[in-house]
């Protein structure tokens, strides 16, 4: 699995625009440009409190049919997460999108 860091701008508890609040971290890796212009955004999961910068290891991509980027997912090393798992926690943002879920080997 590859090793990334992660700046956290939306950490658990945050209330986006739309009223949605985050159950888990999420946050991009700085200076890796994604799809849509942005840096590539990131779900943190293994994680149970709110934390600003996140250092683990790269465990899925969810692929967006319906959007111009893929969503990373991370965790910290040593834990392991199924994929029905991972559907789970980020159900919260990608029940709005048309995606499938890649777990990394």
């Amino acid at each position: 699995m590859s090793k990334i860091s992660v700046v956290v701008d939306r950490p658990i508890g945050y209330q986006n625009e739309f009223g949605t609040v985050y159950p888990i971290n999420y946050g991009y890796v700085e200076g890796l440009i994604a799809g849509d212009g942005e840096e590539q955004d990131v779900y943190i999961l293994g994680v149970a409190e709110p934390i600003a910068s996140f250092e683990g290891r790269l465990i899925a991509v969810i692929h967006r049919k319906d959007d111009v980027e893929d969503k990373w997912v991370a965790a910290p090393a040593g834990c392991s997460f199924s994929k029905k798992q991972i559907e789970d926690a980020v159900h919260f943002i990608e029940q709005y999108f048309d995606s499938s879920i890649e777990v990394l080997n």
